[in-house]
């Protein structure tokens, strides 16, 4: 038998919060597995390549080609190994904890779970990348689901290919580091432009072929995820020319940390 009085019922407020949080996992577990769709693809063309090279090393006796078959093999092994740490990575840390994160980092494992996407749509990428950049303190599971989100809403607004420009940069006097992500697409109009963050406003008509994108929640949350960081998002738009999207995220206050430029296959990485 249930004991005691009535069951108290939560608040308006409280139910909102609950039903909000519903839609964030719901949302994060579908961006999950369409990346799962899309790494599927890149993961049988590294085990093809795996599987031809053994052949041949197999197949031939000299030296000098049986080494390009192992680094063949080692290339292939490591691009799995980056693929994997990058789904891990996005699966991992769903707590609310924040933590100096390096941005650079993160940058290059969005990069490298849409690596077969964007060549598929001949997009190129740019990298700008500061030199010495302080770790942000940021959610890092939540800071790239904004990202790869930006690059995907980036990477539709090109139908006939283009070019994204991912830039980072410590804005010293404000204690924020900048995540710009820039394309030269379609552009928003400027009607369009003051409600693109507002729950359910899209400027699309629909999923695209691959399912993604169209319900009008991806920027909606992706605002209030980077408000929930003390951070600031902006979108700067010209019909014709493009758009871009700034992150601004606080820094960490430790001591600025370097990161190397990582080589990710069939992407252009500038310094």
């Amino acid at each position: 038998m249930q004991s005691g009085g009535p069951q108290q019922t939560p608040s308006l407020a409280e139910q909102v919060e609950l039903l909000k949080q519903q839609l964030a996992d719901a949302q994060k577990m579908a961006a999950l597995g369409e990346l799962v769709s899309t790494t599927t693809h890149e993961y049988n063309n590294v085990l093809m390549t795996v599987i031809n090279y053994a052949k041949m090393g197999l197949r031939h006796k000299d030296d000098a080609t049986r080494q390009k078959a192992f680094e063949k093999i080692l290339n292939a092994g490591n691009r799995a190994a980056k693929i994997t740490n990058g789904i891990l990575g996005f699966a991992r840390n769903r707590s609310g904890d924040f933590e100096p994160t390096d941005m650079v980092k993160l940058v290059d494992d969005a990069l490298i779970l849409l690596e077969r996407e964007m060549n598929k749509y001949r997009i190129s990428i740019e990298r700008r990348i500061e030199e010495n950049l302080p770790e942000a303190v940021v959610n890092t599971n939540q800071i790239q689901q904004v990202l790869l989100n930006l690059l995907i809403n980036s990477r539709q607004a090109m139908e006939r290919g283009g070019r994204i420009v991912i830039k980072l940069a410590f804005d010293e006097p404000g204690g924020m580091i900048e995540l710009t992500v820039r394309d030269n697409g379609a552009g928003i109009p400027a009607e369009k432009l003051p409600h693109i963050f507002d729950p359910y406003f899209s400027t699309k008509s629909g999923p695209d072929e691959t399912g993604k994108g169209g319900t009008g929640v991806g920027l909606s949350m992706c605002r209030e995820i980077i408000e929930a960081h003390r951070g600031k998002i902006q979108v700067a738009s010209t019909v014709g020319k493009g758009t871009a999207f700034t992150l601004k995220l606080p820094v960490a206050k430790s001591t600025p940390v370097t990161s190397q430029p990582t080589v990710t296959l069939g992407i252009q990485q500038n310094t």
